[in-house]
């Protein structure tokens, strides 16, 4: 269902266990928790997301997530619908940078778990497709990810 990376960073169960959780409960949400489908997360520098988004996404600036699905939205979904997994598949990539998880958190006056939380519920949403470039898309992904939130009780503090 997952792997977690560590890239620069300290290995924590703290992390673990909340990627374990948030993970968990996307997939169930989306009911998928029976695919062969995996995610894999990195939790990394500030430093390494920054090269990473310039190598792949040509922009030199740090940011909090990036991801890097392995399907496009319709292609996923009929996957899912027809239960087309033979094999495992990869739905993608998700990279956090901890440091502004971290300072996110305290800018924002919620918990360290609130916070890595709703990037890899944001994360994990990308790879299933969805965006938020449109008004209507934004809305779409934002209420998904505050469902998943809510379900773990992780509202905005």
């Amino acid at each position: 269902m997952y792997e977690i990376l560590y890239n620069g960073i300290e290995e924590k169960k703290e992390y673990e266990e909340i990627v374990k959780k948030v993970i968990s409960q996307c997939f169930k949400e989306e009911s998928i928790e029976n695919s062969k489908l995996s995610v894999t997360i990195t939790l990394t520098t500030l430093e390494n997301i920054q090269k990473i988004n310039k190598t792949y996404r040509n922009i030199d600036k740090t940011t909090d997530v990036l991801s890097f699905p392995m399907f496009e939205k319709d292609e996923l979904e009929q996957k899912i619908k027809n239960k087309d997994f033979i094999h495992e598949d990869i739905l993608g990539d998700i990279v956090i940078a901890i440091e502004r998880v971290k300072e996110q958190a305290k800018e924002y006056g919620h918990s360290f778990e609130r916070e890595l939380s709703y990037m890899i519920v944001h994360g994990f949403y990308h790879l299933m497709g969805y965006d938020h470039l449109q008004d209507e898309d934004k809305k779409i992904m934002r209420q998904k990810e505050e469902k998943i939130l809510t379900d773990l009780n992780m509202n905005r503090e």
